[in-house]
C-alpha cells in the first residue's frame, strides 16, 4: 500500500461541482479546490499536484488557456489533467487530448468512475487521511 497520500487540484467555477468533487475523493486523495484558473496558478506556486482536475468553461481563462499553460511550463507540463465538461462532444474531448489532457470526464460525473479514472492516471493510494486547508 502507498502510504504516501497524492495531491489533487479540483478547479471548477461552480461551487456544487467543487463541493461534489471534494467529497467523491477527500476519503483517498489531498484535494485542493480552485474556483478560477488563476487560483489554480497561485496555487502552484507553493504546491505541486499529482494530478488535476479541470473544467474546461470558466470566466477569464478556460480549461484550454489553463492546460496550454500548464503544458508549456517544464515545472508543470508532467502532471496530468484530466478534463471536465459538461458538454459530452466529440470535438470538445478531442482537442483537450490535442492539448495535453490524459482524459475527459462529461459532468455530472459518476464519483465512482471519477475515481477510476484518477486511479488510471495515477494508481491506489493509501489510507484515509485528514482533510487538507486550502
Amino acid at each position: 500500500m502507498n502510504t504516501k497520500w497524492k495531491t489533487i487540484f479540483l478547479v471548477d467555477d461552480n461551487a456544487s461541482n467543487l463541493i461534489a468533487g471534494r467529497n467523491a475523493l477527500s476519503d483517498v486523495y489531498n484535494v485542493y479546490t480552485c474556483n478560477s484558473g488563476a487560483r489554480m496558478f497561485k496555487l502552484l506556486e507553493k504546491i505541486t499536484p499529482d494530478l488535476i482536475l479541470l473544467d474546461v468553461e470558466m470566466p477569464e481563462m478556460d480549461g484550454y488557456e489553463a492546460i496550454t499553460q500548464l503544458k508549456g511550463s517544464q515545472r508543470t507540463a508532467d502532471i496530468p489533467t484530466i478534463f471536465l465538461t459538461a458538454h459530452g462532444d466529440d470535438q470538445t474531448k478531442a482537442r483537450g487530448h490535442v492539448l495535453g489532457a490524459a482524459d475527459c470526464i462529461t459532468k455530472p460525473f459518476s464519483p465512482p468512475l471519477l475515481l477510476a479514472r484518477i486511479e488510471a492516471q495515477l494508481g491506489k493510494t493509501g489510507e484515509k487521511r485528514a482533510e487538507c486547508e486550502n
